[in-house]
Order: structure tokens, then C-alpha cells, then sequence
């Protein structure tokens, strides 16, 4: 992809690097300055074979890359990498910034209190300085495919980023996403999730985009609201009706997309840790699980 980033030759241009090798593969650290963002981006950089060529290697990106550090994904990775069950990855952990709560959002707009302000921002990074850099980084013309994926306010923000860019992303993880994302409070009068919930708008008034697939993730502790008490908490119901929604676009159940309950889960960095094997299996099939 173009853009002002190149191979990374002089240090003090991408920040400080630290290179290690971890259960077989490779983790880098960046310090990348973003003047979209007005700062400089942490992203861990994880290769599961160094050698393979990019265009036989496919491109994921995490929000929350700080979470990835904590559940010890340099294992999990290199694990599944041994063993055959994934295709060659490099994944691009995004550590989050002080300001989450409006850099991980929709692109359209804020939510009825103002949060996600940044959103168009944090895509405009994603798209014009991160997927730039990376690509001059490991000197790539392609990759294989590319991929996003994020927790809670991350998977909104991933979901919305492949949604509005097919073109870039064919494939995204929702891990106990926040869709319940809305542009009027729960508690007035005339709130109407059909109406008022923006991701679930979105998808309805957009278009279907062949070969664009879906994975969802929740878990029966999640939470505990149940806005419209019909005994289901809203992050499951807020997923399904996302399905649903998918569903009538043209997107076949299975095939495009794959849900994930766990009946233990929590919304917590021990539960996505237990949840991203069976995404990564999914999304990223080796010959280990033929």
C-alpha cells in the first residue's frame, strides 16, 4: 500500500524497537508517532514465520494490542504456529492510547454522549500511517489477506473499520463487542434498538460485500443488563441481532459467519484469551486442522 512510510532504516524515525524471539517466532515493539492521532502508537508486531514471503502471509490487526501482552499471545501464537493449526500470520497489536474511549468508535459519528469523537480519526490512522508502515516495514507489495479484530469498544471499532472498507478487510473478530453503541439513551422514552443502535443500522442501510466473513464471540457472564427483559444479557442479544441483520444482507450462517458463546465467559482479558484459539483456527485454517 502507498504512503509516507517506508522500511524502517533510521531508528529515530519509528521509535525505539525492541526484537525478541518467543516459542519460535518473532515480536517487535514500535513506537509509532501518528499526526493524525497527535501521538505515538504502541504496536507489538508478532510474526509466526519470518521467512515466509507476504504474499503467503496474512495481515491481522488487534485493538488493545496492551491486552495481547497480558494473556501471553506470543505463546498462544507460537503454539498454534508449531503445531500446524494456523497459516503463516503477522499480527499488529495496536496498544490502545489515554483517549479510548473516543478513538475506538464509529466512523459515522459519536454516540448519544459524545464518546467515539475520534473515530473517523482512528481509522484514518489505521488505513493512511499504520497499514503503511507495516507494509514498508516487512517490505510487502500484498499479503495473503488482511484482517481486524478487537474487545469490547475495539470490537466495535473493528467491526465498523471492515464494514466501511471491504476493500481492505475481508475478515473481522468481535470479541464481547460493544454494539449496543447507540445515538439515543436506553432509558428515554421513545429509545428503539431497531432505530437507535448504530452498528445495527449501518449494516442494515449498507451493502452486502462478497466474501466478507464474520466472527462474534460473547459469553454468558458478560454482563448483567437485560435492557428489554426477555432473560438474555444485551451484549448476547445486541450480537445476534447483529447476525440477524447480516443474515438478511446475504450472509450465510456458517459460512460467513461464526458465533462463539461461552458459557463461562466473562468480559474479561482470561476469556478473549480462551476465545481467540478458535478464532485464529477460523479464520487462519493449517494443515494441522484438516
Amino acid at each position: 500500500m502507498p504512503g509516507k512510510y517506508q522500511i524502517c532504516e533510521n531508528p529515530y524515525f519509528c521509535g525505539h524497537m525492541h526484537i525478541e524471539t518467543s516459542t519460535g517466532i518473532l515480536v517487535e515493539t514500535v513506537a509509532l508517532p501518528s499526526d493524525l492521532l497527535g501521538r505515538t502508537v504502541t504496536v507489538n508486531l508478532y510474526r509466526t514465520h519470518p521467512a515466509t514471503r507476504p504474499e503467503e502471509t496474512s495481515l491481522l490487526l488487534v485493538n488493545d494490542g496492551q491486552d495481547l501482552e497480558a494473556m501471553g499471545f506470543d505463546k498462544m501464537l507460537g503454539y498454534l504456529s508449531e503445531t500446524s493449526q494456523i497459516t503463516p500470520l503477522l499480527v499488529a497489536g495496536i496498544h490502545c492510547g489515554e483517549d479510548r474511549l473516543h478513538e475506538y468508535g464509529m466512523a459515522i459519528g459519536p454516540d448519544y454522549m459524545g464518546r467515539g469523537a475520534k473515530g473517523a480519526a482512528y481509522q484514518r490512522f489505521v488505513l493512511e500511517e499504520l497499514l503503511p508502515f507495516i507494509y514498508g516495514h516487512v517490505n510487502a507489495t500484498a499479503f495473503r489477506d488482511r484482517a481486524y479484530a478487537g474487545f469490547s469498544l475495539g470490537g466495535l471499532s473493528a467491526m465498523d473499520m471492515v464494514w466501511n472498507h471491504p476493500e481492505v478487510f475481508t475478515k473481522v473478530g468481535v470479541f464481547s463487542g460493544s454494539l449496543w453503541w447507540r445515538s439515543k439513551d436506553k432509558d428515554a422514552r421513545d429509545y428503539n434498538g431497531n432505530k437507535h443502535r448504530m452498528m445495527h443500522v449501518q449494516v442494515r442501510e449498507g451493502d452486502y460485500h462478497p466474501g466478507q466473513k464474520f466472527f462474534f464471540q460473547c459469553g454468558l457472564l458478560d454482563e448483567t443488563e437485560d435492557r428489554n427483559r426477555n432473560g438474555v444479557i444485551d451484549s448476547i442479544d445486541d450480537t445476534i441481532d447483529l447476525m440477524r441483520e447480516l443474515l438478511l444482507k446475504g450472509y450465510k450462517d456458517l459460512r460467513d459467519m461464526y458465533y462463539l458463546q461461552l458459557p463461562k465467559g466473562k468480559h474479561d482479558v482470561p476469556t478473549w484469551a480462551k476465545a481467540l484459539p478458535t478464532f485464529l483456527k477460523w479464520g487462519w485454517r493449517g494443515p494441522g486442522e484438516e
